[in-house]
């Protein structure tokens, strides 16, 4: 390794080091006492690192022999990944401190998950794309078991295990596919092999495999069945985490590989992934309508939402990757401000779940209810908040895109999906007199609550400022 490899991966480095330390640290001392110092530090080096990243200048560099990639993409895929994660960890200490799960390996799990996510988004290599995802779905697998005393949590965790299990061993065929027919792993040399955007057909069985593994990483349907189960059983802090940053991730990886890998078949994998889209968005959409456990609901909205940034990847253009990578920052902002609100629903110090609880929720607390109404007008995309600009732009990329079919069946399946937003709307301000919830709530969940509602709102003045980092990282994924 030499130092402009090590300079190159130096965030990654740095991030697994301070892990490894605290966890050292944390064993020799007083393990969970230390949790709350170690929640806030490791909040800390998220942030830290997202500046550095962020600030880290222009320019390009390749390193271990083209398997890791310091672009302007991998950059604000990174910056989004840390910084949702510190949001999570942020609002999720009091909740775990008061619920008994307040141990130490918690952050130091969402570190090392985050650490494999920044490998994840740089990877130019079929063997450290595995390697990132990998070390991200390990540690995701065992925080979501983490309430041992839980059959849920338990349950969650085995599921989570099996089928990601299923989805790493079909990307791995489909990488060795990719292998055994172009010669190489990197994905430079990968789409050096496709000539004329002319795939053969043992090569579009490993892009198959390929997508299919990634498919199952963002719970795209018909790979999704996991998400439901998951996303109840695990406890919400870890739900609240699952909804996030992993997406980020796992995108930005789906963009990297059909882009760098496969850009030159753009045909080939642009109507594979246009189908995706279609499923995921209208079984999020009319799945979602029956629940009533909030935490399953916001599993169908996420597999609705991923269905929708799938739109902008589909179009195979600079213009949607970038209207992708705008949805993804608004879609974390939104779910950080929906999550820090689900984390407070307690009635007699107990968390409630259930929607019907909500009933009249304004007369309690009219001021936290007015920015959920926010969010969930967000979340189902009603003008003029943020959300529906953030699905303008997709929808707009596949018009562009000569797709204007699947235009219009995101603007179907939005429109099925915007009921069960609307109805707990409805229930906040019209139902009827239920017992009250309690209305305490810890700083650091009503400043996240109250910072996303008003950026839902002030953020389509220019939309949050990301319009022209997320334009420069398009530009450098699409040639």
């Amino acid at each position: 390794m030499i130092s402009a490899d090590f300079s190159a991966i130096l965030p990654e480095v740095v991030l697994v080091l301070y892990a490894m330390a605290a966890l050292l640290g944390a064993v020799y001392t007083g393990k969970d006492e230390m949790t709350g110092p170690l929640t806030w530090a490791t909040v800390a080096v998220f942030v830290g690192i997202a500046a550095w990243i962020g600030l880290s200048g222009d320019g390009d560099r390749m390193a271990f022999g083209g398997m890791f990639t310091d672009d302007a993409f991998s950059r604000f895929a990174k910056v989004t990944v840390l910084l949702s994660a510190a949001a999570v960890l942020a609002m999720s200490q009091d909740y775990m401190a008061r619920r008994g799960l307040a141990r130490f390996e918690f952050p130091l799990l969402v570190a090392f998950a985050v650490a494999g996510m920044m490998v994840m988004v740089s990877a130019g290599d079929l063997m450290s794309l595995y390697m990132g995802l990998e070390l991200q779905s390990l540690s995701l697998y065992v925080v979501a078991s983490l309430r041992r005393d839980s059959a849920k949590s338990t349950e969650a965790g085995l599921k989570y295990f099996v089928l990601g299990a299923l989805s790493s061993g079909l990307l791995l065929y489909g990488a060795s596919l990719t292998y055994g027919f172009t010669g190489t792993t990197l994905f430079a040399g990968i789409v050096e092999t496709i000539q004329d955007g002319h795939v053969s057909i043992g090569l579009l069985f490993g892009l198959v495999f390929l997508i299919t593994g990634l498919a199952f990483k963002i719970s795209s349907v018909p790979f999704h069945m996991w998400t439901p189960d998951v996303y109840e059983g695990s406890p919400t802090p870890v739900t609240a985490f699952f909804a996030t940053a992993p997406k980020v991730a796992a995108m930005a990886l789906f963009a990297r590989v059909v882009h760098d890998a496969f850009g030159a078949a753009v045909q080939d994998w642009s109507q594979v992934l246009a189908v995706l889209a279609v499923l995921s968005m209208f079984l999020g959409a009319v799945a979602g309508i029956g629940q009533r456990n909030i935490k399953r609901l916001m599993a169908y909205s996420s597999i609705a939402h991923m269905g929708f940034a799938l739109i902008g990847l589909a179009a195979g253009t600079q213009v949607g990757v970038q209207a992708m990578l705008i949805y993804m920052v608004i879609y974390v902002t939104m779910n950080i401000g929906t999550f820090a609100f689900i984390l407070s629903m307690e009635r007699d110090g107990a968390p409630v779940t259930d929607i019907d609880a909500l009933n009249l929720y304004s007369k309690q607390a009219p001021v936290k209810a007015l920015a959920v109404l926010v969010l969930m007008f967000s979340l189902a995309g009603v003008p003029p908040m943020l959300g529906f600009f953030a699905k303008y732009g997709v929808l707009l990329a596949a018009v562009n895109a000569d797709m204007v079919w699947l235009a219009v069946a995101g603007v179907i399946a939005s429109v099925i999906g915007a009921f069960y937003y609307i109805r707990i709307v409805y229930y906040m301000y019209f139902g009827t007199e239920t017992d009250a919830l309690d209305t305490r709530m810890v700083p650091a969940q009503w400043l996240l609550l109250m910072a996303t509602a008003i950026i839902m709102v002030a953020g389509v003045v220019n939309l949050l400022g990301i319009e022209g980092a997320a334009a420069l990282a398009a530009e450098t994924l699409v040639r």
